[in-house]
């Protein structure tokens, strides 16, 4: 890599990061059209740092460039949906099975306090809170994996399910039975029964995504 090269990277992860918290903090909505003058103008950068930043965020899946049209945050539909939480149930599975096999005492305090910051969320009916920390407690999980490459993709995962959340509360979590629905998971990592944790994961997640896309069924 060239000297010019390595002195625009820190510009263009900085545009790269601004630009995807504008996004999953739900400033920029899912179907909003970007154009690389106003978001150059906006975080103070060129053109070109900020086209860099798009296309790094396109092959996230979190903005799409249209021809004729140009750049627009992306959208998630039915498809999309079914998609995401097909990976994430096989990612989850993984995840957890992995991190059971290799909990010990410092994994054990680290979950189990995620565990109970995201319990107290749901008994408190405090939605936004309760939204982190599910991520919160579900990352954590891919986290103690151990896989540094199942972590990448999840949080790809993540990421998407983050951008519809900006249009929809349809998946956020259903506070009435969050507690019931992750505690096998979590008590079974905790025991370090990575079989069970990974049934009862991958069960967790498929339910989770028949409820969404029951939700937008509904909707349409």
């Amino acid at each position: 890599m060239s000297l010019t090269a390595l002195k625009r990277q820190p510009a263009e992860q900085l545009a790269t990061e601004a630009l995807k918290e504008s996004i999953l903090a739900g400033d920029l909505k899912p179907g909003e059209r970007l154009t690389e003058a106003a978001l150059a103008d906006q975080f103070a950068v060129s053109r070109g740092t900020v086209r860099t930043a798009l296309h790094q965020l396109s092959r996230d899946r979190l903005v799409v460039l249209t021809p004729y049209t140009g750049w627009a945050v992306a959208t998630i539909d039915r498809q999309d949906l079914w998609e995401i939480y097909t990976l994430r149930s096989s990612l989850e599975r993984l995840a957890a099975r992995l991190a059971a096999e290799r909990m010990n005492d410092d994994g054990r305090a680290r979950l189990a306090g995620v565990r109970d910051a995201f319990f107290a969320a749901c008994e408190r009916a405090d939605v936004a809170v309760a939204v982190d920390s599910d991520f919160s407690l579900h990352r954590t999980i891919v986290e103690l994996s151990g896989n540094r490459r199942l972590l990448d993709q999840y949080l790809m995962v993540e990421q998407q399910i983050r951008l519809f959340i900006n249009s929809t509360y349809a998946s956020a979590p259903n506070l009435s039975v969050a507690i019931a629905h992750h505690s096998p998971i979590v008590d079974a990592i905790l025991a370090g029964d990575g079989e069970a944790a990974a049934g009862h994961s991958e069960h967790h997640v498929l339910s989770e995504g028949e409820r969404v896309l029951a939700m937008v069924d509904h909707a349409g």
